[in-house]
């Protein structure tokens, strides 16, 4: 299992190709390439490589899905005693990234596997499949 640690937005965020994860708000686009540069481990086959404090020549590529808001946070102010109450709310943007492949110096250690069959293909199949077996008994 291969796996990065980078950083983005402030936090370190643990990634793994062909998974996606919601991160701070990017300047890109959706479905525009984005390549993380700050990198701060890398493991890949057992083989742990430290940044001090990134890793050299490692990137992280991912494609921006897409932007959006996140989940309300509600902060309640209230002093006892008093009739002061405040009550405030905040959303905060969110880009989703899909992580397509981790690289060091230029030699791609993993990169997610696209899908043999798209899903609509997949769902049409196993409707005819469930189709054919419910018309066999109906024939006897």
């Amino acid at each position: 299992m291969t796996y990065a640690i980078i950083e983005t937005g402030g936090k370190q965020v643990r990634v793994e190709p062909g998974r996606y994860y919601d991160i701070e708000l990017l300047s890109a686009q959706p479905e525009e390439k984005v390549s993380i540069n700050s990198v701060l481990l890398v493991q890949h086959n057992g083989e742990v490589t430290i940044g001090q404090p990134i890793v050299e020549g490692a990137v992280v590529e991912g494609t921006v899905v897409r932007h959006f808001r996140d989940r309300k946070v509600l902060v309640y102010k209230m002093k006892p005693k008093k009739k002061t109450r405040k009550k405030r709310g905040h959303r905060q943007e969110v880009t989703r990234l899909m992580i397509d492949a981790i690289s060091i110096n230029g030699s791609v250690l993993t990169a997610a596997q696209a899908p043999t069959q798209t899903e609509a293909e997949a769902e049409n199949s196993t409707q005819t499949e469930v189709a054919t077996e419910t018309e066999a008994p109906a024939a006897e």
